[in-house]
């Protein structure tokens, strides 16, 4: 008889379904499948604060709302809780692939009030991934980019030893750089935040999804340049579909390095020295082009 009064059963119950909990499943890290009494079986994730949980959710209805890029349905957020719909998985095809291009565009066209907004409702002091991420807003991006999302990876992965404080410079410089260097003025786009290769489930009906954004307001080749950092399947129709519908700015391709540099430092203060190494490389190679 399943009888859990403080687990994802019972947060998937509380205030959250309107159902009984029938039975759970423990799935990888936090996430848990629970079943409820109607045949329904949803995804409970317990974060590490509330206002993870909170950021995690007001990610996933701002994008919904663009009413272009297929996202989970959130049933609710309680606590550390949070309760989304499941979805079965499946295979990446290329039709997907062209699909999720098109939908992308949508979602960054979508637009955010600026660049650093926080999903209406969102924390201002959110997260990408296990990192804390400040949403703060600025008119301008370059400088944006560096004050908010490069300079602060960089300052904690030199504090904890991570990068020496001699091999910073040139990532200092580079930011120094940045508005001779990322191309034409952009309008603040509605990102996913954090669209690596694992944060695109491939579904059993055929389509594409995204989960776990860290949602805001930011520069649309952030999201591209983060899909290419750890490989996407089919990354050539994502690209197709995308042009259809938003074309790029010329020579965007040039430019991955530079909105890369900001999950590399991400990466670099959570998971290391590796991370460090190319996230130096990638800066170097941007001075240099």
């Amino acid at each position: 008889m399943y009888d859990d009064s403080d687990g994802p059963g019972a947060a998937a119950e509380r205030r959250l379904t309107g159902r009984t909990a029938t039975d759970e499943r423990p799935l990888s890290g936090p996430l848990t499948e629970v079943v409820l009494d109607d045949g329904r079986t949803v995804v409970v994730k317990r974060t590490d604060s509330p206002e993870e949980a909170r950021a995690e959710a007001t990610g996933l209805h701002w994008l919904a709302g663009a009413g272009t890029i297929r996202v989970p349905i959130v049933y609710g957020q309680d606590g550390h809780w949070l309760v989304t719909d499941l979805i079965a998985r499946g295979r990446p095809n290329r039709e997907a692939a062209l699909d999720l291009g098109r939908a992308l565009a949508g979602l960054h066209l979508a637009g955010a009030p600026a660049f650093g907004s926080a999903p209406p409702g969102g924390p201002r002091d959110a997260y990408i991934g296990r990192a804390p991420m400040r949403n703060v807003e600025g008119a301008e991006w370059p400088e944006w980019y560096a004050e908010h999302r490069v300079l602060p990876y960089l300052r904690s992965a030199v504090d904890d030893g991570t990068i020496e404080r001699s091999e910073a410079e040139v990532i200092e410089r580079l930011c120094a750089r940045l508005p001779d260097l990322t191309g034409p003025a952009e309008s603040p786009a509605r990102l996913h935040g954090d669209l690596w290769n694992g944060n695109v489930l491939w579904g059993a009906d055929g389509h594409a999804w995204l989960i776990d954004p860290a949602a805001h307001g930011g520069h649309r080749e952030t999201d591209l340049a983060m899909l290419h950092l750890f490989g996407c399947p089919h990354l050539d129709e994502v690209l197709r579909g995308y042009e259809q519908v938003a074309p790029l700015a010329d020579g965007w391709s040039d430019r991955i390095g530079l909105h890369q540099l900001f999950p590399l430092l991400v990466h670099a203060v959570l998971f290391g020295r590796g991370y460090a190494e190319q996230a130096l490389s990638t800066a170097k190679a941007a001075l240099e082009r």
